[in-house]
């Protein structure tokens, strides 16, 4: 999972990415209460069936759903490794490389839209999207429900928690309750909320220089991110830093508007449990924090960090690892065995927005 698309100091702040027209896609967190600070405490969700949770909990895990058999959400979500992977792009169906990194599935009913590109309003429809993907699942929604029927279990479970049974509509709503559930409270969160002994003090002092230094310009709220779309290379141009040759993803949300002004925009992605999701930025080019850090204050605050201001931050963005509920997790009779061939976690190639199949993996968004 990326980093900071946008780290963007106060005095760039007519120039910050936009947030969208579309409304944020239905969750169930309660809103905070107002507050001076630029981060607000995780709400708990509310109002959600834990019939359908469990539903989505077993079909997220199920590489029932892709084309071949092979690969579930999971694949690329991997609870273990902070609802992202570890490679730099994701592999599908038949060893198929996707165009870009897979982003966190954690805490992601929070975000404004899905995907880096914002291509989906909610997560019904980003639980869709990689279902019909050549590169990702390979299959389709019909198909994936035809192959359900055919399992009485499934038959039983979706009669029981929706009235009209096993649809198209059924299935991605119980994936994306199921998803809705993986909100991650953190230690951060019990600092927010006056636990002064939560977070130590170098984290305290990542995190005033986190806000001083203009991170929280487009890092705010609930997620940390995820409320609005940012240019990826702000004050100094990104790509040139990179020095590898542009690729179709690196346009972001330009692929799905055709804007000029959207070119290499992208939703600014969430922080929370960052330290587990690297590699970093939506191409995977930085395998560390401190480095991710370090070119995020370059190419977005046109600043460079000092080494004590990077391991700071770092720290402070380490408190931000939160605990997932015990509810997502699958029981023994949900896990599938993957078939898809291991990689090295930097390994090059194009990916897609997806989860390396593991015993605790999961969708893409």
């Amino acid at each position: 999972m990326s980093l900071a698309c946008a780290l963007v100091a106060p005095a760039v702040l007519t120039a910050c990415g936009s947030k969208s027209e579309t409304p944020p896609a239905p969750g169930t967190a309660t809103p905070a209460a107002p507050t001076a600070e630029p981060l607000v405490a995780i709400a708990s969700p509310t109002n959600l069936n834990a019939e359908k949770i469990a539903l989505g909990r077993r079909l997220f895990h199920d590489t029932a759903l892709s084309g071949d058999g092979t690969v579930s959400c999971a694949t690329c979500h991997s609870l273990d490794m902070g609802g992202a992977e570890h490679r730099r792009v994701s592999i599908g169906i038949a060893g198929h490389n996707g165009p870009i990194n897979s982003p966190t599935v954690l805490n992601s009913s929070l975000n404004f839209v899905q995907f880096w590109d914002g291509r989906a309003r909610t997560l019904e429809e980003q639980a869709a999207g990689p279902i019909a993907n050549p590169l990702e699942m390979g299959g389709s929604l019909e198909a994936a429900v035809t192959s359900l029927k055919s399992k009485p279990e499934y038959v039983r479970l979706f009669s029981a928690a929706y009235s009209e049974g096993l649809t198209s509509d059924t299935l991605v709503h119980a994936i994306a309750e199921y998803e809705r559930s993986l909100i991650t409270p953190s230690p951060f969160d019990a600092f927010l909320g006056g636990n002064q002994a939560a977070i130590s003090a170098q984290a305290k002092r990542g995190y005033e220089t986190f806000k001083s230094v203009g991170c929280t310009t487009c890092h705010t709220g609930q997620n940390v991110g995820g409320s609005m779309y940012q240019k990826m290379g702000l004050v100094r141009n990104y790509f040139e830093l990179r020095g590898t040759e542009l690729t179709e993803a690196d346009n972001g949300r330009f692929n799905v508007t055709h804007a000029p002004g959207d070119r290499h925009m992208f939703k600014v992605p969430t922080l929370r449990n960052i330290a587990l999701t690297a590699p970093y930025f939506h191409d995977g080019s930085h395998e560390t924090l401190a480095a991710a850090v370090k070119t995020m204050g370059q190419v977005q605050l046109g600043r460079e960090l000092t080494d004590a201001q990077i391991a700071d931050i770092v720290v402070f963005l380490g408190t931000l690892t939160g605990e997932i509920p015990a509810s997502a997790r699958p029981t023994a009779d949900e896990l599938v065995p993957s078939s898809v061939p291991e990689v090295d976690a930097g390994a090059a190639g194009e990916g897609f927005s997806g989860t390396p199949v593991q015993s605790g993996s999961g969708a893409r968004s």
